[in-house]
């Protein structure tokens, strides 16, 4: 195996392994932040968001140097749905700590086996990126040439929470006695937790899912394995719009390969206990959260709402990790869950503003 520290002829650029790993491939470089959802096609890997300057490029086996993700939290489902079907790309490097496109990478690394690193630079140093045609990603270094041979992987001795203050009940669900689902469901929020830099875990009132949304055969494939591991949700869980109408899809000419599947996952999340709402504005339900109460909702507008106007406490949730937090119980304290975070950072003053009456 070749030595992969920094040689005469190559640069190292250091940086922060979000999900570790080796990669090695052609760069594709871009400035601008990526949707996955909506702007990358699951099935193929090609970028279709047409106002996003890498439109057209296809990511299948590539190095995707991006500021980070944008958008939806279904960008995660996305991401792993291509992760799966063998269309993602080689590796992802990114120059702010990326939250929806690491925890698709997690989710399947703990449910399906599979991963791709993510790594973090400085943003001077992603920048240098955009001259660079060849990169090799190994552990927290990118380096700026093809370096063929992987090193050996250290999966097997990864370790979980070992910065975070868990519970007994926590350690009790890593280590497997909670069952199959609550273990992969707390290994995936600790890992999560590190990456926001989270040194403790919070208790939840109520999640919002929405993974529900079907993307693809992986996202069905997922809620069923976390349903047979005998997943059960612990709080409180309402349920996201599903993608399809249940009792009119055949006179809204759906196909009947998307129908089944999109119901069959819907019907998946609620065997876990989650209450059969199919609502993108969980915020009218009679179970609405109230001020300063903590919570794990998914779904953009719900948590802007949720924030803002109920003024209770939730983070942007990707897909899934929404479900890992109802089976558990538990949310990594970050974010919109502290206090201090919430304070305003910019002040709008109106002056001379008449209200018509």
């Amino acid at each position: 195996m070749p030595d992969i520290q920094q040689q005469a002829d190559e640069r190292v650029f250091a940086g922060r392994a979000l999900v570790a790993g080796f990669a090695t491939g052609t760069i594709v470089f871009s400035d601008t932040a990526l949707s996955f959802w909506g702007g990358v096609n699951s099935r193929t890997g090609e970028v279709i968001d047409r106002h996003h300057p890498l439109s057209t490029q296809v990511l299948t086996g590539k190095i995707l140097a991006i500021p980070g993700g944008r958008g939806s939290c279904t960008g995660s489902s996305v991401l792993m749905e291509l992760i799966m079907n063998g269309h993602a790309p080689a590796g992802i490097v990114v120059s702010r700590q990326e939250e929806i496109l690491s925890l698709g990478v997690i989710v399947a690394d703990e449910v399906f086996g599979r991963s791709i690193p993510v790594v973090q630079l400085s943003e001077d140093d992603f920048a240098e990126l955009h001259s660079i045609p060849e990169v090799t990603l190994n552990g927290d270094k990118v380096i700026a040439s093809r370096i063929e041979t992987a090193p050996g992987s250290d999966a097997a001795d990864r370790t979980y929470g070992n910065s975070i203050a868990l519970t007994s009940r926590d350690r009790s669900a890593l280590n497997g006695e909670m069952g199959k689902a609550a273990q992969v469901a707390m290994r995936a929020t600790t890992r999560m937790a590190e990456i926001q830099g989270a040194t403790e875990l919070i208790d939840i009132s109520q999640v919002h899912i929405d993974g529900c949304i079907y993307t693809g055969p992986t996202s069905l494939e997922f809620a069923k394995r976390m349903r047979d591991w005998e997943g059960r949700v612990v709080v409180p869980t309402t349920l996201n719009s599903i993608s399809v109408d249940q009792m009119r899809w055949r006179e809204q000419g759906v196909s009947p390969g998307v129908a089944g599947p999109a119901s069959e996952l819907g019907e998946a999340y609620a065997s876990m206990g989650a209450r059969k709402t199919f609502t993108c504005a969980p915020y009218q339900l009679s179970s609405a959260p109230r001020q300063g109460e903590q919570v794990a909702w998914a779904e953009s507008n719900a948590v802007v709402f949720a924030n803002s106007v109920l003024g209770a406490r939730t983070a942007k949730y990707p897909d899934y990790l929404d479900l890992c937090i109802a089976l558990t119980g538990r949310a990594p304290l970050t974010g919109p869950h502290i206090a201090d975070n919430r304070r305003a950072s910019l002040v709008v003053k109106c002056v001379g503003l008449r209200v018509a009456g």
